[in-house]
């Protein structure tokens, strides 16, 4: 049975098995198909873990037309970090890539995300807007004001990527009061190539869809990118200012605004 909204539900992880179900899917993303590897991950359970998962609230995609468990029908999630949650493990997963103190000092109401990822057969379709719509009551809920994460290229071929980070540099970059900066001991400028010389067309095409997604709703880039060789990836940070969301795209964020 194909999916449809009305076969798609949205949930917190609640119980142990919610949260393998979200674990299980992150493998079959990062690792399986995208090569990521890390201390935690567990190739013979088929997870993929780490210390901060117990401390994340887990936002989860199911569709019921898929089997009967939980661990079949999830397609989507999304790990979710508020500012009143960090104290219990004492910092961001991302301040292990970037240093996010104008953030943490911006007097803001902070939320990070993280680990979001979709089942191959979910790309493209419903199933991202649907995922989405459900961060969007979960920032109306908690009164979020500033929402923030890494984001991933595939692979680490810097040349490869030069015209795509380089316009993330040139276009997005975020203001100085909120301007993150890469570790110093992964750091890869972004600014690797003159604004006019590159092809726009071209370098936007190469930007993964989950970061175009966020640039059209207004969301910028930190400063540098970071190099991740254990995960296979070329990490940028993103930053996403709710009072500043592009008018046209403001409900997928807040309904009913």
């Amino acid at each position: 049975m194909p999916a449809t909204p009305n076969t798609f539900r949205l949930k917190l992880a609640d119980t142990d098995a919610d949260l393998r179900a979200a674990q299980r899917l992150r493998y079959e993303v990062f690792v399986k198909e995208l090569g990521g590897q890390g201390e935690m991950v567990d190739h013979a359970a088929q997870l993929e873990r780490d210390a901060f998962d117990p401390y994340f609230d887990h936002l989860m995609l199911l569709d019921n037309a898929r089997g009967e468990t939980v661990e079949d029908q999830t397609v989507g999630v999304y790990r979710l970090l508020r500012d009143d949650q960090m104290p219990k493990i004492g910092r961001y997963y991302t301040e292990s890539e970037y240093d996010v103190t104008p953030l943490k000092q911006s007097g803001r109401k902070l939320l990070e995300l993280g680990r979001s990822c979709l089942h191959r057969d979910y790309r493209g379709g419903t199933a991202m807007y649907v995922l989405w719509n459900g961060l969007a009551d979960y920032v109306k809920d908690h009164g979020i004001e500033l929402l923030f994460g890494t984001a991933s290229f595939h692979g680490t071929d810097i040349a490869a990527l030069a015209p795509s980070l380089s316009l993330l540099h040139h276009r997005h970059l975020a203001p100085a009061e909120l301007r993150v900066r890469a570790k110093a001991d992964h750091f890869q400028t972004m600014d690797l190539m003159a604004e006019g010389d590159i092809d726009r067309r071209a370098a936007m095409r190469e930007v993964p869809a989950l970061i175009k997604g966020y640039l059209r709703l207004g969301g910028l880039v930190g400063e540098g990118a970071y190099i991740d060789h254990a995960f296979n990836t070329t990490d940028v940070c993103l930053i996403m200012d709710t009072a500043r969301l592009n008018a046209t795209q403001r409900s997928i964020y807040t309904r009913g605004a």
